[in-house]
């Protein structure tokens, strides 16, 4: 979780030297290349059932989409006020899509908690403001980001259904950088990687090999375990890192709604996760 939230400082610097698609696919080949010899020190098996491989498309087409809009809203907005929303929101998001799901009335708790939920997310969009400002801001990728990695994570909590997490993680990093590389404008990628210096690879190799291949990779391990939905509430960890690396590194300052935002958007997850007396 910690790692994740220096993601978002680090992302934004990473997103300034090309398009969003660009920076997609070679972050996820660096991913790639990364995550093997951890698979192979972790002996991990690399088959999937056949039954796992449309469950693998989609989570692929999802991890694309949500790193597209983690890029794109980085490239529009700021590192740290981005790290707040999404962690935020997207635990609420996953419980709420569990809910529907499985077809299950929200305890009296829950249904607080996605109450909350939701007025954290009105703060942190700031709903009281233009809408120009809300896609200027990034704000709104941010939230469609959350959303698909509240999907995504409803898809890889079943992974372990169809061969090991770890394979299915390696199949799936793979199948992403499939997907982008129809999707990239090969001209901006040569320039992106003409112009990519010291500051740019340290970044991607950070985001890369520590926050993708090693934390994603157990965060999708925990979601086997754990469910997504208690998966998804210890994200609520991230906001703060991602605020004060953004800060440190970045020198962002959170606005007063973000701060508001964020403290709501951690009290409904406690709210959702709270066991009745």
């Amino acid at each position: 979780m910690f790692m994740w939230g220096l993601s978002w400082p680090s992302g934004k610097v990473a997103a300034a030297y090309g398009a969003p698609v660009t920076i997609v696919l070679i972050r996820y080949s660096v991913v790639f290349i990364s995550f093997l010899p951890i698979f192979f020190f972790m002996k991990a098996s690399m088959a999937i059932s056949k039954k796992g491989l449309l469950p693998l498309l989609a989570a692929s087409l999802l991890l694309s989409l949500y790193t597209f809009l983690f890029f794109y809203g980085l490239k529009n907005g700021l590192a740290g006020a981005g790290g707040v929303l999404v962690t935020t929101m997207n635990p609420i998001m996953a419980y709420g899509i569990g809910l529907i799901l499985n077809k299950k009335r929200p305890t009296r708790n829950e249904a607080i908690g996605l109450f909350i939920g939701l007025l954290a997310g009105a703060t942190l969009l700031k709903i009281w403001g233009n809408l120009n400002e809300l896609f200027d801001s990034g704000n709104l990728y941010f939230l469609l980001a959350a959303f698909v990695w509240a999907v995504m994570s409803r898809i890889t909590s079943k992974a372990s259904n169809y061969g090991s997490s770890m394979g299915f993680s390696l199949w799936m990093y793979l199948a992403t950088i499939l997907v982008m590389l129809p999707l990239v404008d090969y001209t901006d990628l040569n320039t992106t990687l003409q112009i990519a210096d010291q500051y740019f690879w340290w970044n991607i190799i950070f985001s890369a090999v520590f926050a993708t291949s090693l934390a994603t990779t157990y965060y999708f391990y925990a979601t086997t375990t754990l469910g997504p939905e208690k998966a998804s509430s210890f994200i609520f960890l991230v906001p703060v890192s991602a605020a004060l690396s953004s800060w440190l590194f970045l020198g962002e300052l959170l606005h007063l709604h973000t701060i508001i935002g964020g403290i709501l958007g951690i009290a409904a997850v406690y709210m959702i996760n709270k066991k009745k007396a």
